[in-house]
């Protein structure tokens, strides 16, 4: 590990390690023997109004009404068709990201929940939904909320405008402050405001600036985000060498909402505890806002072409790109596509590859691994399986009867211990892999 900012591991493995797929499986084999009893409904809507300096999701701007049309026409195609695959299934909880799902107007978000609401009952289930200060108009949060949106995260990443302009992200400190005002006056139970430390120019004291401004919303949760200098992004020219900088940042982060009440979840996620009057809100028509589903065990559903989708053994999406004219392309192909009965770009996961998926998305929560439940899942025992001496040599792993978990300063370091676990087979299709 050359440094502790290797790569934000939220799935293992990334997608740049999938591959087409030859024959495509029917999607109706893929889930035939997969718990469908909890799963997840995901819909990735790829449009933004501006791409961010350091963003590299899949997305495109500029988006015209005939091709959010064409989506929506397609992501109903593919809904219609996964849900006949599907068959008997049950889903835990439902997300919309991308992108910026808010990009689309107030009926076509109506339209996007009557689509996720074929397989997933929208208001009996959390929905989180993803925005923008931009997008988060009073009649497209009004759809939302009506609709059953539990959860609404906002990615704002500072309060400075000039710290804004200087992540690629041109924003006024105003519109941010309106839209907050507009999701509170909506009365969501959750509200997640995103950050992100590691900006050019960004000293400790307008760090500490920015997350009081978050504070004063009282956000049931906060994500902390390192910038990352990623290719073919914006950022992605420059040259600069500051982990050092990011993890005074993040520390100084973390201490302070700790300090302010908030529970760690992750490197990144920060809550209130349940027992707080702003966690004690989190009820939608006399329904709590969490959720059962089970990222390390439970199925995944994903629908659009940037959307991933997780059974036990096989992992699959469509295309993946990054820069603007491929991920043009990709979603052209996709509005056009009539065919969704099959997977056809993906990874088949061998049990060493889900003993390993299941170790990295335990460890790298701020509970840890439970040892007892990893061996129920696999008959064996996880320190056995796996060596993370080094780990708990450096003072980042501590174990007991019961628990793997990092010790706080090996959570700073999650992306790098992440990445440090990935498969010998998954590192050499990802280094493989040539990135468009």
């Amino acid at each position: 590990m050359s440094g502790p900012y290797q790569q934000y591991v939220y799935a293992y493995p990334h997608k740049t390690a999938y591959r087409p797929l030859s024959p495509r499986p029917a999607l109706r084999d893929v889930w035939a023997a997969q718990d469908r009893s909890a799963l997840f409904l995901y819909l990735h809507v790829p449009f933004c109004e501006m791409r961010c300096g350091f963003c590299n999701l899949f997305t495109r701007t500029g988006a015209p009404e005939e091709l959010t049309g064409a989506y929506l026409d397609a992501l109903e195609r593919q809904a219609t068709g996964v849900a006949d695959a599907l068959g008997d299934a049950a889903f835990a909880t439902a997300a919309f990201g991308g992108g910026t799902p808010t990009y689309l107007t107030a009926p076509e978000l109506g339209r996007l929940c009557d689509i996720a609401a074929r397989l997933a009952p929208l208001g009996a289930v959390p929905l989180g939904v993803e925005t923008s200060p931009a997008t988060a108009t009073a009649d497209r949060l009004a759809v939302l909320r009506e609709r059953g949106t539990t959860r609404v995260s906002i990615g704002v990443q500072s309060f400075l405008d000039v710290e804004a302009r200087a992540a690629g992200r041109p924003q006024r400190r105003a519109e941010v402050e309106s839209a907050l005002e507009r999701i509170r006056a909506a009365g969501f139970p959750t509200l997640n405001i995103d950050l992100i430390y590691g900006i050019g120019g960004q000293t400790p004291a307008t760090w500490l600036h920015s997350l009081d401004a978050a504070l004063a919303w009282r956000p049931e949760e906060l994500y902390l985000y390192p910038l990352y200098v990623r290719p073919l992004t914006g950022l992605g020219r420059r040259e600069l060498d500051w982990d050092d900088q990011r993890l005074q940042l993040y520390r100084l982060g973390r201490d302070h909402l700790l300090a302010n009440g908030y529970e760690q979840v992750s490197m990144r996620m920060f809550r209130l505890p349940p027992s707080t009057a702003g966690a004690a809100n989190r009820v939608f028509r006399g329904r709590p806002t969490g959720t059962e589903y089970c990222c390390q065990t439970d199925g995944m559903v994903g629908l659009g072409c940037g959307a991933r989708s997780y059974t036990s053994a096989l992992h699959y999406s469509f295309e993946y790109a990054v820069g603007a004219r491929h991920v043009r392309a990709i979603i052209d192909d996709y509005v056009r596509e009539t065919e969704f009965a099959s997977a056809r770009v993906g990874f088949a996961l061998t049990g060493e590859e889900r003993r390993r998926r299941h170790l990295i998305q335990s460890l790298l929560q701020a509970d840890g691994l439970d040892r007892a439940a990893y061996r129920e899942r696999f008959g064996t025992d996880a320190a056995a399986d796996f060596d993370l001496t080094a780990f708990a040599d450096r003072g980042w792993l501590e174990q007991t009867p019961t628990t793997l978990r990092l010790t706080p300063d090996g959570l700073a370091r999650s992306d790098a211990l992440g990445p440090a676990l990935f498969s010998p087979q998954v590192r050499t299709l990802m280094t493989d892999y040539t990135l468009h």
